[in-house]
């Protein structure tokens, strides 16, 4: 037996609610650990002991002997942890092979399995038992102890185990924090199962007579208790773990001797109620025995739940470990659910109530779970008054929680609750919650969907009261218009798509009845009285598109999902079905509608859009070409009445669906289409005749003007899908463009419209290039640079909406010349490629500055024009600035501006977050994509940019103001810069240390003196670079920290002036305790000033980063060795680290940039005003890239 430490007995024992998370060794459970008794009176006890101790590791495991095939030879299991860890094929047997050594010495028995209790936990070490007969109770109560012995190194853990005292000792591996119930893999992911039926069975096995004889329960659950108060994290987890299932198994037993003593009592009594008089009965008196028996035991049950769930439950229901929390409330759980006499009241339910506050979303999710079951029940659902008044405004708020499932399954309780409990949530709290109907995390908003749909829409019960006569339709009909009133009444959404997606799981078969849909919209108010309103009928087109694209598509509308959704079969069988039925149904009834509502310009909008899902091929397969012709027909009068952009997009959409060469429907539809665009040109040119004066100038009546807008939006709007270059359309409208630069007075109604057809004239000219031979792409070169240049002078237009439009289309026109397709016609590529040029790319970034970030002062003289302004105007305001910006920064990604103009645009990174981070952020990670030291260089320099114009604001004298607002705002954006760089650290290792030397270097500028000590005018820079350090790999640290040791002396001057200096260094080094001699075996970078001969330069084609030679470092090591300050580091911890930075070095490849790069070859892409010796820097300095610690050249 292991002797106990001296110190032991002194030490108090720990208190139960100040557990510490200390964890357990290595669990490699060996399988010559035993149980040992250390006090027994007699010799020939001893041997006894020892050889029945020797026996439970071999006769019972001879019975009980499992096989299993693992890596190829076969495994055998001897001790009840390998039985359970292998798996649960053997339990039964195993646990009846235990109960049978149990009836012939349960001592032994009781050791071994507390010896797998002991090694479940993943304890290496030793049990030592100790009768606790033999001792007094002051010196029990002084063995009571769990500590550390510093001599030994063993950890020693002492508590009771009646009738033990048990000593388990154990070898502290602090760097191991693993053990079974946390293990990863396949073989231990089932670990936890097995052992949690394990102890379901042994349970069941012992519940006919050893679970009462007051032995065996005691032991255990004194094991159990003593272990569960254990500072050492395994030791709880296991024991809770344990004692948690132990009840639930108790607690079954106990309703089955609650069973049997009900059909006792009963047959008590019927047996009583049959005799007559004072006779007696052998049968009775045997049943009021059996009676009295099932009565006594189910009191000791009730004593045993009693006494785990003080013992374990209270003290680790708020343990420190979230798991073992989880655990708790996951039982308790199913004890109410399970036991609702015994458990159902509000001194059980108050502990699910408390948790459901919990940090952890684990825990909270139990709680919810548990819940769950207990109000599903009805009969339960009476008992939960007092826990409805307390926590229902808890539960209420839980949809909004951060974890989506926490959030899933508050919904799920709160919708059963609204089920089973009448009047529990009010209207005020169903409310809010149907808003959850159009969240964009789909399964909560499908969870709302199912609360909305039971609550609100569905029709059970309702069967009664429905019209007669009117059967299904009639029933589908009321749901429509309570859908259409909740879609009304919703003030804070207008998204019908995301609706419908909510509902589509659970009303699905009401919303494909486009049948009775369309029959409401087709109804007239002199008909049927309770025709729908307007508004109603705008709501139901809305809903109908909706159901009709979900149908077809079969996957969630856009921001509700990461990708599409992969169909199954069943669902693609389900989906072509669909398709058929609107295609069959809408080729009779869409003519009808469009001829209704032919005037109102949403409603024809949203109907056209239903073609778009049509299975076109059953317009030939069903002979239905005549309701073919009445669309067509219909859709001509609509283009013909309306000039709405919206309505006359969708009816060239619809025309570009139908014209498709491969369905037979292609002549007819393409036949409509050449008549359509001949009216609408022949119009054009007559209002043209009229417009233009003969003295130069143009109509200015107003209706003339009027018509003509009208005539040009209808023109862009089929310029846009369809090509119109046979009908010359090109020179009509540029002759507008033209006019407007030298005279700039056409109404703006003109210039938009006619800017818009130029455009998608030249686009089409463009995308037919392939075909064009070198004599024609020479005129269309010019027509380019002619539009290019029209759209340059337009960004300076008086007219706000110009100046955008403008704006929008230069910026793609810039992106598609610039990135030409060059695999069918290179000479078209080379000819028709362009590039900004510097004055082009700061009129843009000007625009961008003006339009989008306006400054403050500004903002300050607008913000009296802002409030005026309702809310719809605001979004529609910053929806425009956003379209701007996005543009913009699609120029910067693909390479068509300098990456550096990306610096001017990170400035506005904090300032303008909440409108404008996202697109920030989203064009930082491109960029970083694309390239990530350019990424990492521009990101430095607006820093530098920054710093700059806050050191030429501050006065000169008094030095760099730590304090300053400006100086706190920068230090700031450094901050947020860092955090873009995520948890990876290996994969922004280049991009980070990059920061870090170009960050040194500028702090270093123009200093006066070579000796270090003379103060650089940009040394507080290195307190803004410091927010990175945090992102340096251990390797990398020391190789920042040996470049930084370059450009100062030792030892500093100890002014406050160099205070950035020391904060930097420490920054360095902080959390760095293994470090050694820096300078001694690393790389160096070069300082500024130095030659670029030196090899600091390295190509992308190998983006590893070099290690020094030990040659080289022990040639530069006495040259810096004054650098050295870290303190030096064990052994082992120095070859990890080493090992790690080897690995990191080898496997860190450069990112190749994306597809859409930026083209230097010669004569490839035209860029003005750049000369041929600036291309070839350009190109060098794209392939060349700085790298940490690169060999310096022979």
């Amino acid at each position: 037996m292991i002797a106990e430490p001296n110190a032991a007995s002194n030490l108090p024992s720990q208190k139960e609610n100040t557990v510490h998370d200390e964890t357990v060794p290595e669990s490699a459970v060996q399988n010559g650990s035993c149980v040992r008794n250390g006090n027994l009176r007699t010799p020939r006890e001893k041997r006894k002991v020892q050889k029945q101790c020797e026996n439970i590791r071999r006769s019972p495991a001879s019975s009980r002997r499992v096989n299993q095939l693992q890596n190829g030879r076969v495994v055998e299991a001897v001790t009840l942890f390998e039985v359970v860890s292998i798996g649960k094929q053997a339990m039964q047997s195993v646990v009846d092979d235990w109960v049978e050594a149990y009836k012939q010495d349960r001592d032994v028995a009781l050791l071994d399995l507390i010896n797998f209790f002991i090694q479940c936990s993943g304890c290496q070490g030793m049990v030592t038992a100790e009768m606790f007969q033999s001792l007094h109770k002051k010196d029990v109560m002084q063995k009571m102890t769990e500590t550390f012995d510093e001599e030994t190194g063993l950890q020693y853990k002492k508590f009771m185990a009646y009738p033990w005292i048990l000593t388990v000792t154990w070898p502290v591996d602090m760097d191991n924090e693993d053990y079974p119930l946390i293990r990863t893999g396949p073989y231990w992911k089932k670990f936890k199962a097995n052992f949690c039926e394990f102890i379901a069975v042994l349970v069941q096995q012992c519940q006919c007579s050893i679970l009462y004889d007051n032995y065996f329960m005691d032991t255990i659950i004194s094991l159990l208790t003593g272990l569960a108060d254990s500072m050492v994290r395994a030791f709880r987890h296991t024991s809770t773990l344990a004692a948690m299932k132990l009840l639930t198994a108790v607690v079954s037993v106990h309703l089955n001797l609650d069973v049997n003593r009900h059909n006792a009592q009963r047959l008590y009594e019927l047996k009583k109620q049959g005799l007559s008089g004072k006779r007696t009965n052998y049968r009775l008196d045997q049943l009021e025995r059996k009676k009295k028996e099932y009565e006594h035991k189910l009191l000791e049950i009730q004593n045993m739940m009693n006494t785990i769930f003080k013992g374990t439950f209270l003290t680790r229901y708020c343990d420190v470990i979230p798991e073992i929390r989880a655990t708790c409330m996951e039982e308790i759980g199913s004890w109410i659910k399970t036991c609702p006499d015994a458990f159902l009241n509000d001194s059980y339910l108050k502990y699910v109530g408390w948790m459901l506050y919990d940090k952890q979303a684990e825990v909270r999710l139990k709680c919810l779970l548990g819940l769950q079951g207990i109000y599903s029940k009805k009969e339960l659902v009476s008992r939960m008054d007092l826990f409805n008044s307390r926590f229902k405004d808890r539960i209420v708020s839980m949809p909004l929680d951060k974890d989506h499932e926490v959030a899933v399954q508050a919904m799920k309780l709160l919708m059963l609750m609204s089920q089973n409990c009448q009047d529990v949530l009010s209207a005020e709290d169903c409310e809010m919650l149907h808003q959850f109907v159009y969240t964009t995390h789909r399964p909560l908003a499908a969870a709302a969907g199912e609360f909305l749909y039971k609550r609100l829409l569905s029709c059970e019960g309702d069967e009664e009261v429905q019209p007669k006569g009117e059967g299904k339709l009639g029933a589908s009909a009321d749901q429509l218009k309570r859908l259409i009133h909740f879609f009304l009444e919703s003030e804070l959404h207008k998204h019908v798509p995301y609706l419908i997606d909510s509902l589509w799981d659970w009303a699905g078969k009401f919303l494909k009845d486009w049948e009775c849909m369309t029959t409401l919209l087709l109804k007239n108010a002199e008909e049927d009285g309770e025709a729908l309103n307007d508004a109603q009928e705008s709501a139901l087109i809305e809903i109908i598109l909706a159901t009709v694209r979900e149908a077809a598509e079969g996957h969630p509308p856009v921001g509700r999902g990461a990708a599409k959704k992969i169909l199954s079969v069943k669902e693609k069988k389900i989906q072509l079905e669909d398709c058929t039925k609107i295609t069959e149904h809408f080729i009779v009834v869409l003519p009808q509608l469009l001829a209704k509502y032919s005037t109102d310009a949403q409603k024809v909008a949203n109907l056209l859009q239903i073609p778009q899902y049509y299975d076109l091929d059953v317009y030939s397969t069903g002979h239905l070409e005549k309701h073919l012709d009445a669309l067509l027909r219909e859709i001509k009068d609509i283009v013909a009445k309306h000039s709405d952009m919206s309505v006359l997009e969708a009816s060239s959409r619809t025309y570009y669906t139908f014209c498709s060469e491969e369905i037979a429907i292609y002549s007819q539809v393409d036949h409509a289409r050449t008549q359509l665009i001949d009216e609408l040109m022949e119009q054009l040119n007559q209002l043209l005749d009229c417009f233009w004066q003969k003295e130069g100038g143009f109509c200015t009546d107003a209706g003339e003007i009027s018509r003509m807008h009208s005539a040009l939006r209808r023109i862009a709007a089929f310029h846009n899908a369809h090509d119109l270059t046979k009908w010359n359309l090109y020179d009509k409208t540029l002759r507008f463009l033209e006019f407007e630069m030298e005279h700039g007075s056409l109404p703006v109604m003109i210039i938009l419209p006619a800017l818009q057809c130029t455009y998608f004239s030249l686009l089409w000219q463009l995308a037919a290039v392939s075909e064009n031979s070198p004599k024609t792409l020479f005129p269309l070169r010019r027509e380019l640079r002619r539009f290019s240049q029209i759209c340059t002078c337009f960004l300076h237009h008086k007219d706000k909406d110009v100046r955008e439009k403008a704006f929008m289309i230069l910026c793609d026109w810039l992106l598609i010349l610039s990135h030409q397709n060059s695999n069918n016609n290179e000479e078209a590529v080379r000819l028709l490629g362009y590039l900004p040029n510097a004055s082009l790319q700061e009129k843009l970034f000007l625009f961008i500055q003006e339009h989008v970030f306006v400054d403050e002062e500004e903002s300050k003289d607008l913000r009296e024009e802002e409030e005026e302004k309702n809310e719809s105007c605001k979004l529609d305001d910053l929806h425009k600035k956003r379209r701007l910006l996005a543009a913009y920064c699609k120029l910067i990604v693909y390479n068509v501006v300098e990456m550096t103009a990306a610096a001017e645009i990170y400035k506005y990174y904090v300032k303008s977050y909440n409108d404008f981070g996202d697109i920030i952020k989203e064009t930082l990670s491109k960029m970083r994509h694309n390239n990530k030291i350019q990424s990492a260089k521009t990101l430095i320099l607006c820093l530098q940019q920054l710093f700059k114009t806050h050191v030429e604001s501050q006065d000169s004298s008094s030095g760099v103001d730590f304090s300053s607002a400006s100086f706190t705002n920068i230090k700031e954006l450094a901050r947020r810069f860092s955090l873009t760089f995520g948890l990876d650290q290996v994969k922004s290792r280049e991009s980070v240390a990059m920061i870090h030397k170009e960050g040194i270097e500028f702090a270093f500028q123009g200093a006066t003196r070579v000796d270090g000590k003379s103060l650089p005018p940009n040394l507080s820079f290195l307190v803004i670079i410091s927010e990175f350090s945090n992102k340096l790999l251990k390797p990398d640290k020391r190789l920042v920290y040996a470049y930084l040791q370059r450009y100062i002396a030792e030892p500093l001057p100890c002014r406050e002036e160099w205070q950035p200096l020391v904060c930097y260094r420490s920054s360095l080094l902080a959390n760095d305790e293994e470090e050694t001699s820096v300078l001694g075996n690393l790389g160096e970078w070069s300082p500024v000033g130095t030659s670029k001969t030196s090899s600091f330069k390295r190509k992308l084609s190998n983006g590893s980063l070099p290690e020094t030679s030990q040659t080289e470092a022990a040639r530069k090591g006495p040259e810096l060795q004054c650098a050295s300050q870290l303190p030096s580091a064990a052994g082992k911890s120095r070859k990890r680290l080493k090992s790690r930075e080897m690995h990191l070095q080898e496997h860190l490849p450069f990112l190749c940039p994306g597809e859409l790069r930026r083209r230097h070859c010669k004569d490839e892409i035209k860029t003005e005003d750049v000369s041929e010796e600036g291309q070839v820097e350009d190109t060098v300095e794209d392939v060349d890239v700085d790298v940490i610690g690169a060999e310096q050249a022979s």
